[in-house]
């Protein structure tokens, strides 16, 4: 517990440094950062390393991607990453004897997903000059917050098991409990945030329903990934993605719900605002 404790008090305060300097270059460059390792670990765990074109092509993408959206260069990202598949197909084509297509279809998966959805926090944080960054915030927090009340609800209340195949520890009750635990904590967060606004002269309406339901909606997520990222590890016969954070495993086993909930939280703001004047 001691050692869990230090490894995320640490991995906290780089966080809250790179959310401090978001509006830099340090932002784009800590994502970038985080898809490569990302990648290196989903890509040892599969056996993908052997193959070093298609592995140091999907690199160059997750390094790239993340300065093509910070500095909006939206007319080439959709080329750029059907030439990254191109090329990596054309890397099975060449490796076929030696690459299976289960491979292939990891690398181009992981590929294409893991960048993708990392960069969509340098959208939320372009999106709006005011609540950018706490648009982040509630994302990355939309998937953790709902784990650890899970986690909570599970371990004082949790009888039925949710999918004891996949993950023995999880029960029916933590995960109703994460669902209801993240719509609260959303609209908690929404109001402090809100009164603190209010006292800079900055006066909005929350969309208090909005916000409760997005906060549940990506508790649901997020469990979806953490299951397929743990049926993953099974497939595998791992027991984390690594050891880069002592205590809590690999970083994908961090960020496992994040890719799935920080594009859905996205998508959600292009429909509907949670903040308007």
């Amino acid at each position: 517990m001691g050692i869990r404790l230090i490894s995320s008090a640490v991995a906290s305060a780089i966080a809250i440094g790179v959310l401090l300097l978001h509006h830099t270059i340090v932002f784009p460059i800590a994502i970038a950062a985080v898809c490569v390792i990302l990648l290196f670990e989903l890509f040892r765990a599969g056996g993908c390393l052997k193959f070093r074109l298609p592995a140091g092509i999907a690199f160059l993408y997750g390094m790239g991607l993340p300065f093509l959206v910070y500095f909006d260069q939206t007319p080439f990202r959709p080329l750029v990453a059907v030439s990254v598949c191109i090329l990596l197909l054309l890397s099975y084509i060449l490796l076929h004897e030696r690459m299976s297509l289960f491979h292939a279809l990891l690398m181009v998966f992981g590929t294409l997903l893991i960048p993708y959805s990392m960069c969509c926090c340098i959208t939320l944080n372009e999106k709006d000059g005011i609540h950018g960054i706490i648009y982040v915030v509630m994302a990355l927090c939309g998937a953790w917050l709902a784990d650890s009340g899970a986690y909570f609800v599970g371990t004082f209340c949790g009888k039925h098991k949710l999918c004891p195949q996949i993950s023995p520890k999880k029960t029916i009750e933590g995960f109703i409990g994460g669902v209801v635990t993240n719509g609260i904590l959303f609209i908690a967060f929404a109001a402090v945030y809100s009164r603190i606004m209010a006292a800079r002269g900055d006066i909005f309406t929350v969309h208090y329903i909005t916000v409760c339901l997005l906060g549940m909606a990506c508790a649901l997520i997020g469990t979806v990934g953490d299951l397929t990222a743990s049926l993953i590890k099974r497939h595998f016969q791992i027991k984390d993605y690594g050891n880069i954070m002592p205590g809590h495993g690999g970083l994908l086993d961090r960020f496992d719900s994040v890719l799935l909930v920080v594009p859905f939280f996205c998508a959600v703001l292009q429909l509907t605002p949670l903040y308007s004047f």
